[in-house]
């Protein structure tokens, strides 16, 4: 009797915690569509992949049908290979409006041999101006990579093969707006920026070496309810000892930009999230 009283309870658990998380792994076809680019942007395998191109008329992108609020959030990319200067592949999240909040991840391209540079930002309420770049430890053209976000109420970690780079904190104890109230599209685009994105402008897109393609597959998408995130079984989604310490090593040897850090930019002094401990 004592047993399948137990059992019962476990299968309540368990029963609890898939209401709580909802685990979606996505069809192109069905989740998302393509908003611009008319025959650049194309789905294949069954809506299993899924690649944007650039040419000199135009590039493309993509957004999900939904919205979500709260979760984990995992594509693979397969960057744009060769000479890839002055393209930008972004993948982010986004609300509308001028008051819309955003989390990104944008991939600028560099000339051929030269490393791809992932810049991230947060946006909140409308404001943003809160980058941070990286290196790879690898090349992204080669092969897929996830790329990932956590985005929680406590804090939104930006995770690569699911190591963390970045950790932005909940600060709306001393004043900086946190995006939790809005939902966000998944959005994508792969398109032309020569005038900033390769070494500030100066290396221009090389039209002949177009159209340039990049790829996505294995899109996965892990909401949380609201009331879940104090869960014990959930807590896989926190920074533990391992991850603080991937954390550091990334800003140690990878980071080449960070905000918090530029004292020109910011002569009155760093924005007050940067004062608090990051982690």
């Amino acid at each position: 009797m004592a047993s399948s009283i137990r059992i019962n309870n476990m299968l309540v658990v368990v029963m609890i915690i898939s209401s709580l998380v909802a685990t979606c792994s996505a069809n192109f076809n069905q989740d998302f569509d393509v908003t611009w680019g008319d025959h650049r942007a194309k789905i294949f395998n069954n809506g299993q992949l899924l690649s944007l191109s650039l040419d000199k008329t135009s590039g493309s992108g993509f957004q999900s049908k939904r919205e979500y609020l709260f979760g984990r959030i995992d594509m693979q990319l397969k960057l744009v290979a060769g000479n890839s200067a002055g393209t930008v592949t972004a993948y982010y999240l986004s609300s509308q409006g001028p008051t819309h909040d955003e989390i990104d991840f944008e991939f600028l391209g560099n000339v051929s041999g030269d490393p791809y540079i992932l810049h991230t930002n947060v946006f909140s309420q409308g404001k943003g101006n809160r980058e941070q770049q990286f290196y790879l430890w690898f090349d992204p053209t080669k092969n897929f990579h996830t790329y990932s976000i956590i985005w929680k109420p406590q804090h939104i970690i930006f995770l690569v093969d699911n190591i963390p780079i970045r950790l932005f904190k909940n600060a709306e104890s001393v004043g900086v707006p946190f995006p939790k109230n809005q939902p966000m599209r998944i959005y994508s685009s792969l398109w032309n920026a020569d005038d900033w994105a390769t070494q500030g402008g100066l290396v221009k897109t090389d039209w002949s070496k177009a159209p340039f393609t990049a790829y996505y597959r294995n899109f996965k998408a892990t909401e949380l309810s609201s009331n879940s995130f104090s869960d014990s079984t959930l807590q896989s989604n926190e920074l533990d000892a391992y991850g603080r310490r991937r954390l550091r090593w990334v800003q140690k040897y990878f980071m080449i930009y960070n905000y918090c850090n530029d004292l020109k930019r910011f002569p009155q002094g760093i924005p007050v999230e940067c004062k608090r401990s990051r982690f």
